[in-house]
């Protein structure tokens, strides 16, 4: 058998032994069935596009006509931080107060009078505006830097205070005469505070602990039996509010949600955001929508609940 001859036999082989494996493969290729891994679809819908309020937005707030309030407004400026900025039902933005040089506003609340507080957490203050007339409040210089707000059907406020360097923080009690008592010191960073619908407890979350605690209320609100409500494994807490139902709603900072939880501590529902970074949320007076205020977009998402 001469060379040319044996290299011919040798490739029609290979090509039948090549046809042969082809012949056993299915029709379709293996990865055919497999899912792509995709990103959930968001629940919410963006309320305030990216870029209206600074990237530091907070604070959200609804008053009795169902405006919304939020601080930081104007863009992406150093201008826009001591801002605060007014939102329409419809969603419409525009600037609504000022804050005095120096002071940079975080949590907001309304009392049943519909005076707004807001706290400075670099001024240690605590501002009130009423009737188009800015005052201060508070000032406690020993606050780390006042934070998220809550406030009791007596007008009550609550404060929580985190020292986010020493990974640490405090809880205060601010009077209606605008006199302070600190309530609890040596805790982790503390974010979200809430008092429930019936005002018998007062919830306070630790951002990089990721825990939430439970404190229960007497009639003259000082706080007890602080008991552990619930415990996440991963991503930070920041904002939370209750809703009618007691249900506590809390922002998963970095996950990109809004976790509901029951008053006993279960996780009802993981709500899917369009941003990462939610920092606070609040609800409209009806409840049936729940607004979120996304750092680094300085946007506004919205979730219909109802």
């Amino acid at each position: 058998m001469g060379k040319s001859t044996l290299l011919l036999k040798i490739r029609c082989c290979k090509h039948a032994i090549s046809a042969l494996l082809l012949s056993l493969l299915p029709t379709a290729p293996l990865w055919a069935d497999t899912p792509t891994p995709t990103q959930p679809s968001p629940d919410s819908e963006i309320f305030v596009a990216a870029g209206v309020f600074h990237p530091e937005i907070e604070g959200p707030a609804v008053d009795a006509e169902g405006n919304l309030y939020a601080v930081n407004f104007g863009g992406n400026s150093a201008a826009a931080k001591g801002s605060i900025g007014k939102i329409t039902a419809k969603g419409e933005a525009s600037h609504f107060l000022q804050l005095p040089k120096a002071s940079v506003g975080n949590g907001i609340r309304f009392d049943q009078q519909g005076r707004m507080y807001i706290a400075d957490y670099t001024g240690h203050n605590i501002w009130r505006y009423h009737g188009s007339s800015l005052s201060l409040y508070l000032h406690q210089p020993l606050m780390f830097q006042p934070n998220d707000l809550a406030i009791s059907q007596q007008g009550v406020l609550f404060a929580s205070d985190p020292d986010w360097k020493n990974n640490s923080g405090q809880i205060w009690r601010i009077n209606k005469a605008g006199s302070s008592s600190l309530l609890e010191k040596n805790m982790g960073t503390t974010n979200g505070i809430e008092v429930s619908p019936n005002q018998r407890f007062l919830y306070v979350n630790e951002s990089r602990q990721r825990k939430v605690w439970r404190y229960q209320l007497d009639k003259k609100l000082n706080i007890s039996n602080k008991t552990l409500l619930i415990e996440f494994p991963d991503h930070g807490l920041d904002g939370m509010r209750c809703d009618n139902n007691g249900n506590l709603y809390i922002a998963r900072y970095g996950k990109g949600t809004i976790a509901k939880i029951s008053p006993q501590g279960k996780l009802l529902r993981e709500y899917q955001l369009h941003g990462k970074f939610p920092t606070n949320v609040t609800f409209s007076s009806d409840f049936k929508f729940l607004y979120i205020t996304m750092q680094k977009d300085g946007a506004v998402e919205r979730l219909k609940l109802q």
